[in-house]
Formats: structure tokens, C-alpha cells, sequence
């Protein structure tokens, strides 16, 4: 195997080949540089695409500076080498390294993968290849590293199982210290030889045991799947007493101080700015959203935190934009103070400041004109459907009316730009539903017009709506090719007339290909393998995708894709992660489904609990940690629900009463 000079002389001959050198060479400004000889356990942090887009992303930046805050432990990073690169590094035997060290990644103890979307599977797998690591789990033996995913598909991480040793569920701050510490205690004490560090003999089969053990980590190989005769799953057991029969994901009861020297990148990236999560969940219930239902419970840091580790992260990089993140940032309790405090102490600098996630509503424009000396150009809002019966449908309603006149108020107070999301595809959608996204969005620019003139511009962007694992809608069918195009044909031959309205869309083939992955059982994980020796990769790039090979690649398996995009679940379906949860119960989901094909709205959750499942799961967890953080109101009552069935003890109610209504 090469080592770090090796590697390093291989890449003076070969990166002015290639696009953007910038994204291989590493030593950027706050990155963390340990030395490699003095620390028990390594760690390489992965994000499975190129180095423009996975620098930005906010848990791989957590997971870092938690590592990297231990003594005993180091942790650097590696992105997918874009196809030029990649072809260049296997002419010349470079093995993937990461960016600090520059050592293989063979050469850790444990790469940790995160996995926001499906879309990046067959990166992962010629990522383990391209380090020379076997692709599959059970290929593995003591020398090579220990392989975890986490990331919002770990939900249903099934399609990934022969690949993965070991997946975090839920959040990642804290169990990443149980699994580093649960390798260094199975591995045994390092001692120091000859001035090399030496682990002692293990068998990594005790290894997988012991972190199956860890609450959130579930490891694939301990558990076995059986199927009826229709092809769907019949149940999904541990096969070994030592590995719990669900996994219940983690979370973290107060959120952990945010990292403050974020990495400034070499080159232009996608988000070139300090993010600071002001809080985590969401209490909306928007039915198609999974986000909302498997971040569960809201979680908020309080003003000063925020404003802090802003202004220090600001002036350890010299950034000029500051996104204040959240799933529902109008939601936040103390929102008007953060934004007074944000505008206050950041005045007369050079900074823009991103509030994303708003509701659509009067507030939010306040909101935004306190920060008008940091604002920019554009103001986003998501109505995701445009006609109120839709809006029902997926528990988002807002009347037509308040949509309007909140975007006339905008466009008065100066934005030039407005940019509205929808979502075709939803369930019950009828082609009326898809027109009433025209009607709005012409509705909604002229009125702009005679506010503000014909300077203004409207940017529509409509994805096609995919069923997510852990939601309400998980039961449902997503829309067919055809449908899709139909209502896509639609919406361009009326809406691009007009020359200041944009319009986006997502391809049909893009949908498909996620819908296949989300909701798959262990038979794709063969699906996604021969995919990628077919030549897939990058299938989020227009440029680089080949539906072809995951179409093949079904037809050799002898599967379906219909099975998995196009078929309506029934209403007792065994689901391929049953044995995954994220604490919100199947029943309050199914519940949930049925209200909405009545067109039954379910408020704020803030104002009434549904007995999702939280409370029960996590009560002992909030009993550990009270304070400012939960934001509970103190109880006085016994906890008023809306549920039809829920049993909360009295010892429940008094530990905090209304558990959805946290703000913790």
C-alpha cells in the first residue's frame, strides 16, 4: 500500500489534468491536522459526492469537530474524486486517500459515510472500491476498516445492507463516541512498539457484536429476512440474542455546542457560508415530509448560543454569508430576539444573512425587513401544493388568500424575486390540482407587478413527490412515468410564456430511481451491486447518469421496478425497515394516511399531541436532561391528546405533560 509520500508524488504528475485540482490537494484554512502516530483510533468521514457539494454539509462538519475534539482520535475526509480524477488515480494506482494525511483510507480504523439521499449508493460502493476495500461487508476481514453509514436513508438502510458493517440510526454527536469507544475497547489497548503504534489481534466479528449492542447502531449481517409469495417482506429478525429485534434511533436531549472553525474551501463551492443550527425537528406534521417526522422532537439553542458561535465562526473564515438553519425557522420560540441580536451585532459588516424555511405568512416578511441591511436578493417560500384540497391532503394548508397577499408584500417591500416550491405527484392529485400551480403562480406575479412593477420575477420549481419511509404516506403509490410528464408538459407550455417566470422541474427517470431506492428491501442491495459494475455512478448528475444500467440490472435479478415505485401498499404491509424506527409509531402514521384521504388537516402539534410515539420513548431521556432547551410548558393537567388510542401513565404526564411540545 502506498503511504502519504507516495501518494503525494503520484499527484504532483497528475492533477493539472483535471478539472478543479482544488478539490484533491486539501490544507485548507481550519482543517484539523493530528499527528497520525499519537492518536488510537483514525477516522475518515465521507461524503459520497464531489468535494463542491459534501464540504457544505452540516452533520459531516458535527461529526468532524467531535472527533476531532478527542485526544485519542483524529478524524480527516474524503470526497468522490470526480470521473477525470477517478480515471487517472486508477491508471496510476493512487488509492483514495484523505485530503489531511493523504493517507489510503484502507488504512483507518473506522470511515463513516453520510448518506443524505439515496442517490449517492453507487458512489459509496465505488468509493470502498476505488480505496481498494472490498465492496462488500462479508469480503471483510481484521485489516480493513470498519464501514458505518448514517444520514437520513439509514431509515430504511436495507438496500445498502451487504455493503455497510454498521448503521448509526437517527443522530450521530454521541453515538460516534460509543462506536469509537466500543472499537477501541473490542480492538484492546494499542502499545507502542518500535516507535509504531500496533493493535492487538480481534476478531471483527466480536467487533460487529459489540456495536450491535449500542443503541442507534444496527448491524445488517445479525439480522435475516423472509418474504411471503406476493414478493413483499414477511418479517425481518435478529439471528443472534445479542442484537436487539428493532432499533430505535438516537437523538441528543440538549443539541451540542456547534463547531466554530468551519473549513474555508479551496475552490468555489456550493454553499460557501457558516450555517448554525438554531433548532432540530419540526411539530408541522406535513404528511410527505420525512425530515419532520424522523428529526422528532424540537430541539432549539437559546439566542446567545447562536449568536456566539455565528460570530465566531464568521471571523475564523472570513465567510459573508450566515444561514440560520432549521426544518421551520419561524417556528423557532425566540425568533424575533435572534434576529434582533443577529442584525445588532453583525451591523455595518459585510455579511448576508439566510433565514430558510419560513412560513408563509405576514411574520415572516417582519422577520426578514429586520435583516434588511444583510438580506438577499430572493425570498423563498414553500406552498408545495396550489389548491387548498391538495394542501389538505398533505397536512399543509394554507389558504389562497394569505399565499397572495403574503407575496404582495413582499414584492412591496422590495424583493425582486420569489421563489415558490411545489411538489407534483402528490397522492389523490388530479390534473385540475396541477393547473391550480399555473393559476397560482400567475396569480401570484401579477400581483407583484402592481406592486412593485415589472421589474419582478417569479422562480417556480416543481419536484415530483416521492413516498418516504416513516411518514404518512408510505402506504402510497408514486405517479407513473407518463403522469408525470403529462403534468410536466403542462406547466411548461403555460408558464414558460412569460419571460420572468422560471421554471424548474425534476426528470422523471430521477424520481423513479429514487422511489426504488427509498422504499427497497434487501433483494436491491444485488439491484444497486450490479448498477454499479454496469457503470452507474453519480446518479444525481445529468452528466453522469445511466438509467440503463439500473434498468439491466432489475432485469438480471428478476425484479420488478413497478414492485417498489408503482404499487399501492396495503394497509397491513410488513415493510422492508419495520425493524428500523425513528419513535413515531406505525399506527399514529396509518392514522394520519387514512385522515388525509379525508381531507382532514392535524394542527400544530405544539397545540395538541397525537401520541406519535415520542413521549413513551424518550420520557426517561427528557427526565434526564430538563432545562430552557425542551421548552415545556409546566403541567397542570393530565396531557390532553387527539388520538384514538394512547396510554400515557400518570408518572409520564408528570414529567412533562405534552412531549411533542417540547421546543427542546
Amino acid at each position: 500500500m502506498l503511504n502519504p509520500e507516495q501518494i503525494e508524488a503520484k499527484l504532483d504528475r497528475i492533477l493539472l489534468k483535471v478539472q478543479k485540482p482544488g478539490r484533491y490537494v486539501g490544507g485548507e484554512l481550519n482543517s484539523a491536522t493530528k499527528d497520525w502516530d499519537k492518536v488510537q483510533t483514525r477516522v475518515a468521514f465521507i461524503f459520497p459526492d464531489v468535494y463542491d457539494i459534501g464540504i457544505s454539509n452540516v452533520g459531516l462538519k458535527i461529526l468532524y469537530d467531535q472527533i476531532n475534539q478527542r485526544e485519542d482520535a483524529l478524524a480527516e475526509r474524503a470526497y468522490a474524486p470526480w470521473v477525470d480524477m477517478e480515471a487517472l488515480m486508477r491508471e496510476h494506482e493512487i488509492p483514495l486517500y484523505a485530503l489531511e494525511s493523504k493517507h489510503p483510507l484502507a488504512c483507518f480504523d473506522l470511515i463513516g459515510f453520510t448518506l443524505p439521499y439515496e442517490t449517492l449508493y453507487t458512489n459509496t460502493l465505488n468509493m470502498l472500491d476505488l480505496a481498494g476495500i472490498p465492496v462488500r461487508s462479508a469480503d471483510r476481514n481484521e485489516t480493513h476498516p470498519i464501514i458505518i453509514a448514517g444520514g437520513h436513508s439509514a431509515t430504511n438502510p436495507e438496500p445498502m445492507h451487504a455493503f455497510i458493517d454498521a448503521f448509526a440510526i437517527g443522530e450521530g454527536e454521541e453515538v460516534i463516541h460509543d462506536i469509537v469507544n466500543t472499537i477501541q475497547r473490542v480492538k484492546g489497548q494499542k502499545s507502542k512498539v518500535e516507535g509504531d503504534l500496533r493493535p492487538s489481534t480481534f476478531d471483527r466479528n466480536d467487533l460487529l457484536l459489540a456495536l450491535a449492542q449500542i443503541p442507534g447502531v444496527y448491524v445488517p449481517q445479525f439480522y435475516k429476512t423472509t418474504y411471503l409469495e406476493d414478493g413483499t417482506v414477511a418479517q425481518t429478525l435478529p439471528t443472534t440474542p445479542e442484537a436487539p429485534k428493532v432499533v430505535n434511533k438516537r437523538i441528543v436531549a440538549k443539541l451540542l455546542p456547534p463547531p466554530l472553525k468551519f473549513i474555508v474551501p479551496n475552490i468555489e463551492v456550493v454553499h460557501n457560508r457558516v450555517s448554525v443550527e438554531i433548532m432540530r425537528g419540526c411539530t408541522r406534521g406535513c404528511r410527505f415530509c420525512q425530515a419532520g417526522m424522523i428529526t422528532r422532537p424540537v430541539r432549539e439553542r437559546n439566542v446567545q448560543e447562536i449568536v456566539d458561535a455565528a460570530d465566531a465562526a464568521v471571523r475564523s473564515t472570513g465567510f459573508e454569508e450566515l444561514a440560520l438553519m432549521s426544518l421551520s425557522s419561524s417556528d423557532y420560540t425566540y425568533v424575533n430576539e435572534l434576529v434582533d441580536a443577529i442584525s445588532k451585532r453583525f451591523e455595518g459588516r459585510k455579511l448576508t444573512v439566510a433565514l430558510p424555511s419560513l412560513r408563509i405568512e405576514s411574520v415572516s416578511i417582519d422577520l426578514m425587513d429586520k435583516l434588511k441591511q444583510h438580506r438577499s436578493g430572493g425570498f423563498t417560500l414553500a406552498p408545495e401544493a396550489a389548491s387548498e384540497r391538495m394542501r389538505r391532503i398533505i397536512n399543509k394548508f394554507i389558504p389562497d388568500e394569505e399565499i397572495i397577499n403574503t407575496t404582495r408584500d413582499i414584492y412591496s417591500r422590495g424583493w425582486t424575486t420569489i421563489k415558490l416550491y411545489f411538489m407534483i405527484g402528490h397522492p389523490s392529485e388530479t390534473i385540475e390540482d396541477v393547473q391550480a400551480i399555473v393559476d397560482l403562480s400567475k396569480l401570484v406575479i401579477a400581483e407583484g407587478r402592481k406592486a412593485a412593477g415589472w421589474r419582478v420575477k417569479l422562480n417556480v420549481g416543481v419536484s415530483t413527490f416521492v413516498p418516504k419511509p416513516q411518514t404518512p404516506f408510505q402506504w402510497v403509490a408514486c405517479d407513473t412515468r407518463e403522469n408525470i410528464l403529462e403534468k410536466q408538459a403542462l406547466l411548461k407550455r403555460q408558464l414558460m410564456k412569460d419571460k420572468n417566470i422560471k421554471l424548474s422541474w425534476t426528470k422523471p427517470e430521477d424520481t423513479l430511481l429514487e422511489a426504488w431506492l427509498t422504499r427497497g428491501d434487501r433483494r436491491m442491495a444485488e439491484v444497486v451491486y450490479t448498477a454499479w459494475k454496469n457503470g452507474a455512478k453519480f446518479d444525481a448528475w445529468d452528466e453522469a447518469k445511466k438509467q440503463e444500467a439500473w434498468l439491466n440490472a432489475f432485469e438480471e435479478h428478476g425484479l420488478d421496478p413497478a414492485f417498489y415505485t408503482h404499487r399501492q401498499r396495503r394497509m397491513d404491509e410488513v415493510f422492508p425497515w419495520e425493524h428500523i424506527t425513528a419513535a413515531v409509531r406505525k399506527n399514529f402514521l396509518f392514522q394520519d394516511f387514512r385522515q388525509s384521504l379525508e381531507g382532514q388537516i392535524r394542527v400544530d402539534c405544539r397545540l395538541n399531541c397525537y401520541a406519535c410515539g415520542i413521549l413513551p420513548t424518550f420520557a426517561n431521556l427528557r427526565r434526564e436532561n430538563p432545562g430552557d432547551a425542551w421548552k415545556c410548558p409546566e403541567v397542570k393537567s393530565p396531557m390532553k391528546v387527539k388520538s384514538e388510542k394512547l396510554e400515557v401513565s400518570s408518572e409520564q404526564s408528570a414529567v412533562g405533560g405534552n412531549f411533542c411540545e417540547f421546543n427542546w
